[in-house]
This record gives C-alpha cells, structure tokens and sequence, in this order.
C-alpha cells in the first residue's frame, strides 16, 4: 500500500507549497532525539531512488517485517491510517458528503486486502494539481494518535519522487522535503536511515540532474538527518537475487538499531562479556578490496566469529584521502565514501551464507536474524600498526571514517585511545546516544618495550573514561629470554583490578616472538587462516593453532556435560549442545544421565569428574538437585528449580557449583520479542498448569509486567503461585461474569484482556481453548510441549490466526542461555535452532 498524503496545517486545512516552503523551520530547542528503548514510532528512509524504485520498496519490505508478514495486520493498520488522513484531508468547509465519498474511495477490495503486505508513506506525491508535501505535524499526530508507529508503515522521504521531475517546483519541494527530514529526525526523534542509492551503470535509470540534486544534499539533508545508512548500486534493477541482501541489511541494520544500548561491564545481549567472549576470535581482513577475499569466506567463516573490516588497508581509503586532500583529480568521478561502506556490505553478504557461529539478532515480532557474522570496524594509524596518515588531517579524516562505521551498524568499533580529546569526546557521545556499537578502546606500542606500570596504565587508557566496553593493548618486545611474550597478559590481569566495572581486555605482543601471547589471550583475539595468501600482522596465529595450543596448555580442558533426568531418551538437547559445542571448535562432550535418583549422578563419575563443566536439568530433577550446589541465582531461588548447573572456580581453585533456571528466558525471550515493551494496563497472562515450568512460566510473566491469571485442575497448586508469584486463580475458563472467580468474571472486573497464554499442560491432555477466548483479540498462545510438533491447543489455535510459540522454541532458548552461561561467549544461534526443529519438526508420516 503506497499511501500519499497532500501537505497540512495542525487544523488540517491544506495548505498551499508555496506557503510550506517559505516557513523556515527553526531548530526545536528541546531535540527529542532518537531513543532505543520502548521506541515505538516509525522508521524514515531517506535518499534518491533509481528507476529501481528502491526507497518505497524497502520500506514495504520492511514495513511487513516489522510486523510479521501477517497481511490481515497490514490490512487493519492500513485501514486505520487511511481513515485519520480521510479526516485530515478534508478542509474546514468541505460537508459531510464529501467525508463519506472520501471514506468509500479509501476501501479496497476484498481480495486486494488479503495482499497488502506492508504500507509505505510517501511525504511527496503529485497529482492532477500539482505536486504536495506531507506535513511532518501531520505525521507527528498520527505518531500520538498511535495511528503510525514502529510496526504500522514506514516513512520515505525521496527526493528523486516523480514530483522533482518538473523543474518549476524542483527548488521548493527540495526546501520543502528537507524541512520534513529537518523535523522528522531532531524534533519527532524518528530512526531515519539514508537509503543512499549510487548506480554504476550508465543505464541505471538515475538522471544526471538527479545526481546532481543528490550531491547537493547529501552533506546537508541526507547524512545530518539520519542516523544509519545503507548502500545500493545496481541490485534495484539487477535480475539476480542481490536485492534481497539489500532487504536483509536493512532489516540487521534496524535490529541492531533497536537493541538496548551495550552497558560497560554488562552481560548479556549485546555486551561485549560474551561477544569479546572467552575462545572467540576475530578474523583480519588485509585485502585492498573485500571481493579478493571471497575465495576463503566460506572456509574463514567455520573458525571465526567476527570479520575485522582494515578500511586503512582499502584501495577505497586511499582515494578518499586523495580526494580529500584535492591533489589529484583522478578521484573526482569516484566516491570512496560510498565505496567504503558499500564494501563492507559485501563482506556481509559474503559472510551471511557460511555464518554458523553467529549469535542471535532480535528483529520486530518473533523475528530473529541469525546469520549476520558480527564485524569490526577498525582504521589503523600508521604508528599503531597501520597504514592510516596520523598527522592532525589524518587524524581528522580517520574520526570521520569511524562515525562512517557506526552509520554502518558495525558491531564493534575499534577506537585507538590516543589521540584528540575533543574528537573523541564528540565520538564517543555520537556512539552512546544515537548507536549501539560496542567500542574497543585500543593501543599499540610498536618498536619500543614499555615496562608493566606503562602497559597497566595502557589498558586503563584504553578504557576512554570508563566509556569503551573492552580495551586492547598490543605491545612490542626486543626479545623473549625472560617471557616477556607474557607481559600484555600479565598486565591485562592486574588493569583488571584497578578498575570498576570490569570489562574484557584483550593483550598481545606483536611480532613473531608474540605468537605465545595469541595463545595466553582468553579473549576475542585476532587470527590469520590457513587458506589466505598472506598475514595480515607477523606472528598472527589461525584459530585452529591457538585452540591446539590452549589444550596442549591446559587453557581450554576437555569438559563434560550432561542432561540430567529420567526417562530422557526423547531429548533433544546432546544433539543441541553438542553441534553447538562443534561449531565453535571447543572440545567439549554432552551425554545423557537417565537415573531415577539425584544422588546416582552427584555420587557417579561425571559430576566428580574434575573436568566437569556443568550440566542440564530436567523433569523430575529440577528440585531434588538444589541441596547439591553451592550458590543459587535468584531466578532459580524464586522459581524453586534449577535447570542448570555451571562449574565456577574461586580464588583458591576450588569447585564451585552454581544452579541456575533459564526455563523462564525460554519462555520470556520469544514472548519479549512479540509484543515488545510497552505493556498496557489489563494485559494478562494466562498461565495453565501448576508444576515447574508453571513457575518459571509466572517468574517470565512478571518480568514481563503481564497480569497473570492461574488455572489448574488441582486449584491449590493455582494458589500456590498466585501467592508466590501474585495473580489470580481462576476457578473455571467460563466467560460468564456472574460466575464468582470465573476467568470471564476476573478480566471484567479489572477491565482486563488476555493478551498471551502459557499452557505447560502434557500434550496428551489434548486441551483446547474455550472458544470464547479466541472470539475477539487474538491472543499469543504458548505450548512448552516440543513433542508433538502440533499438540491441539496449537492446532485450535492457529486455524484461528493466533501467533503461536512452539515449545521447540523455548527449547532452543533455554538451551542458548545455557551454552553462553558454561562457556562465557555468544552461542551459535542458528545452528542450535536448525538441529532442534530437525529433531521436532513432523515427518512426512506423522
């Protein structure tokens, strides 16, 4: 749906372009910038398309995958921002016959409303009178009025609209449409992304006027007014499958856009804890041009877990400097800017079809990305390692390209720690305000030894006032007869104590007397690969090296784990963790210990092994193993069952064993990601069932911030968790109000809805809503069941349209949150969901 809307005053009388353009727009002196948290507003796409269309078709792709590709959402959202523009179209003197001639021409028909997948709102249009600007009061209405929001329609802005083509009006919608981008982006605090569109085929169907119109607002309109920017050449026009990479980026670009801010010293998603985790490495590209490296990606992509994009070692750099510097007019026809981008978007694409150890990536609705390979943005100095000029211009161009990398959405951003203050202060702030990029502080000392007071103060240096979330030294060294080879280390370990919060360091010596310390460094460290031509840095390691390394040292033991439980033939989970455990090379084993009693496994020999690692909980387990560990989390403390048991060493060496519950982030993750923050008044969660998984399945509710509502066939065990966990216990599932504690006499009581069921009921009591539950607004229904695939609730349910969350999902979750506890890094996302549903999707005979 291409929805155009002529341009308003607030009253919504129209209002003439003339009138539009000659109001200059002053800058809000309260800038409502962008904020990642709860944002629930429109995304705006800005820039000039080709004849390939890209600008509105990008946002009808995106537009869909915000909101699920369910087209009956789209066809609900677009009837509702349809009828709030009807109201405002019609002028103060227009009757009531005309709203009704308006109203009639705005429905489709009904074949058409099943298609609408997604609705982009163009802010530029032309008709019969002549060309009109949507104006952004209008829009910022419609955004409290909740008619547009982050998953009811995108925004365009494109300045090569056919509107443009009549050169009369070329000026003023150029004024025109910039004061909405103006507007949109500092006073709404909309997520805007330059859509920036560079053709190299002279039939491309972009104008030269309109490239002429592009370079004289790009450094004006385009790149001000936006936070994040994505690259097209040809793929709008191309017959291949390019534009749906194009898709995609965008769709990771947002994702990351939309993750909670990173935390220095944090954990969890998005923290460099376990993105710089234990035993991940990065692999440093040092090709003049991405697509020389395409012959090893496939083979790169198994051993390592991020790419390092060396933008000082691109042929692009080089001419960016050229033609920076104005000497050499050589560069002019070019745009290395672009190029610098565009490539990096190609090592992703490269990457995206091999990128088995790349973790999960929340995207809108039950979306997950989960095969984008993390990158690090990296512009070396040349007296840091590097090639990059370090004179004051240089140093200046260079803070240019690394703001380049967070409009790119890098995951990491290499920022060396010694230079300008006033420039890195204006990163920095850029970086934690408008971004989510996790930022490497760095600094290289080549061709001198400092002593091991130099290299600590090295390390806390690299934590740029506390506002990098890991540092990295890399020291020189004139020989290694008194292991120097292990001062970066040793000096990673003692920074660490000095500072609060703590945050990975990373530690190397260059040179290949430094091959050790690649060895010795826990922690996201750069690596060769065996099939590349060349190194990119003397005593680089591969991946495969270091890991023989840290066993043949003892850095990296072989550890056992296991599920624990009874009658556990059917699990899925040594299949899950034991792919997983693959992927990433450790050299870790997962069994099975089906025993009847606890004390079989904590007296037998993997939980006494020394290389015990930790181990999987299971029915009917979960609460008998609580007297065997040492430390109870308090997720595991509130539910009153452990699922997960992780080996941790103290101080002086010895085991300690704590019990943990990541049932309840299986539940809670999937849910989280449909229906998002904000959470209205009378939302409940109906949670079926009263064992273990009921708790966690409450414990996930409440973090939730649902409402819940309890029904069981043994009422007790209901009350038990309305008194532990708050709530209600319905007596039946009766809509009827009259009914005394009857679930329809609750919800109307408290003016409530049901927004998501949990049923942790056995698929064998083939339960089934009560039809009246689904009779209105559909709730999510969650069946923690993996086996069958399809039990009738799910069955009932999604015949009736209900978004729907298989306990094959929850499986994989929990199982994620397990692999990151035991082993300190991100978890291979993908994989670990690709062996679940092979375990649990039907076959051709069920």
């Amino acid at each position: 749906a291409f929805a155009e809307s002529r341009s308003y005053t607030k009253s919504g009388v129209t209002t003439p372009l003339s009138a539009t353009v000659d109001a200059e727009v002053e800058s809000s002196s309260k800038k409502s910038s962008f904020k990642f948290d709860n944002y629930d507003k429109p995304i705006v796409l800005l820039g000039l398309s080709s004849e390939g269309n890209e600008l509105q078709r990008l946002a009808l792709s995106l537009s869909a995958s915000l909101v699920g590709n369910n087209p009956q959402t789209m066809q609900s959202t677009l009837d509702k921002l349809e009828r709030s523009q009807g109201a405002l179209l019609v002028a103060e003197d227009d009757d009531d016959e005309d709203n009704e001639d308006a109203a009639a021409e705005s429905k489709a028909s009904d074949e058409q409303q099943q298609q609408v997948a997604g609705i982009s709102l163009s802010a530029v249009g032309l008709d019969e009178e002549g060309p009109f600007v949507l104006d952004a009061g209008l829009i910022g209405e419609l955004i409290r009025e909740k008619t547009l929001s982050l998953t009811s329609g995108v925004v365009v802005l494109d300045f090569n609209h056919p509107a443009f083509h009549n050169k009369e009006f070329e000026v003023d919608l150029i004024r025109a449409l910039s004061s909405v981008a103006k507007q949109l982006y500092e006073e709404l605090g909309l997520l805007s992304v330059y859509v920036n569109v560079q053709p190299d085929d002279v039939d491309s169907g972009m104008s030269d006027k309109a490239k002429e119109r592009k370079d004289m607002i790009e450094k004006d309109v385009l790149i001000p007014f936006s936070d994040y920017e994505i690259c097209v050449k040809n793929e709008g026009t191309a017959d291949d499958s390019s534009w749906d990479n194009i898709e995609w980026e965008l769709q990771r670009m947002i994702g990351r856009a939309l993750l909670a801010p990173p935390v220095v010293g944090g954990t969890g998603t998005n923290s460099a804890d376990l993105m710089m985790g234990l035993n991940t490495f990065f692999l440093s590209l040092s090709f003049p041009h991405v697509e020389d490296a395409s012959p090893y990606i496939e083979q790169m992509c198994l051993d390592v877990d991020s790419m390092e994009y060396r933008v000082d070692l691109l042929q692009a750099a080089k001419d960016y400097l050229t033609k920076a510097s104005g000497d050499d007019d050589s560069c002019n026809d070019k745009d290395p800017r672009f190029d610098i981008l565009y490539q990096q978007q190609r090592l992703r694409f490269m990457c995206r079809p091999n990128a088995q150890r790349a973790p999960a990536l929340p995207f809108a609705g039950s979306g997950i990305i989960d095969d984008a390979l993390p990158i690090v943005y990296t512009v070396r100095t040349a007296h840091q390692a590097g090639t990059w000029p370090d004179d004051e211009e240089g140093i200046k161009h260079m803070f240019d390209l690394l703001e380049l990398g967070l409009r790119s959405g890098a995951e990491v951003l290499d920022v060396e720690s010694a230079w300008d203050a006033k420039l890195t202060d204006k990163l920095m702030k850029r970086a934690k305000d408008r971004h989510t990029s996790l930022i490497l502080g760095s600094h290289h000392v080549v061709g001198e030894e400092v002593s091991m007071d130099e290299a600590i103060e090295l390390y806390r240096q690299c934590r740029m006032d506390g506002r990098a979330h890991g540092a990295k030294v890399v020291l020189s060294i004139n020989g290694n007869d008194n292991d120097e080879d292990q001062l970066a280390y040793k000096a990673s370990i003692a920074a660490a104590k000095m500072d609060k919060p703590e945050i990975p360091n990373i530690g190397l010596i260059l040179g290949e007397d430094g091959s050790y310390s690649r060895i010795l460094n826990p922690r996201f460290t750069p690596v060769t690969h065996e099939t590349l031509p060349f190194k990119a840095a003397p005593g680089q390691l591969t991946a495969a090296e270091i890991m023989a390394g840290r066993l043949l040292t003892g850095q990296v033991p072989t550890e056992r784990y296991a599920i624990l439980g009874h009658n556990i033939a059917y699990s899925v989970s040594p299949q899950m963790q034991g792919s997983a455990f693959a992927a990433v090379k450790l050299p870790h084993t997962y069994t099975r210990a089906d025993v009847e009693t606890v004390e079989e496994f904590v007296e037998g020999p993997i939980w006494n092994d020394d290389n015990f690692g930790g181990c999987s909980v299971t029915i009917p387990h979960k609460a008998n193993i609580i007297p065997h560990v040492d430390v109870l989390t308090d997720a595991a403390k509130e539910i009153g069952s452990v699922n997960t048991v992780i080996v941790k060493k103290d101080k002086k060496g010895t085991r300690v064993l704590i019990g943990d519950n990541t049932d309840w982030k299986g539940i809670y993750n999937p849910l989280r990601r449909r229906i998002g923050d904000e959470i209205k008044s009378g939302s409940y969660a109906l949670i079926l069932g009263g064992g273990g998984t009921a708790r966690a399945a409450a414990y996930a509710a409440t973090k939730l911030g649902l409402d819940r509502i309890y029904y069981n066939r043994t009422p007790e065990k209901a009350q038990d968790l309305a008194t532990e966990f708050g709530g209600s216990v319905a007596s039946s599932l009766s809509d009827d109000a009259d009914t005394k504690n009857s679930l329809g006499a609750i919800l109307a009581e408290n003016q409530g809805n049901v927004q998501v069921v949990i049923s942790t009921l056995p698929a064998a009591a083939e339960f089934e809503l009560p039809e009246w539950i689904l009779s209105s607004a559909l709730p999510i229904v969650f069946d923690v069941n993996y086996k069958p695939y399809n039990t009738a609730l799910l069955l009932q349910t999604t015949a009736k349209g209900c978004d729907v969350v298989r306990g094959s999902e929850m499986l994989w979750e929990q199982g994620v949150g397990q692999f990151e506890l035991w082993t300190g890094r991100t978890a291979p996302y993908g994989v670990m969901k690709k062996v679940v549903l092979e375990n649990c999707l039907p076959t051709e005979a069920d």
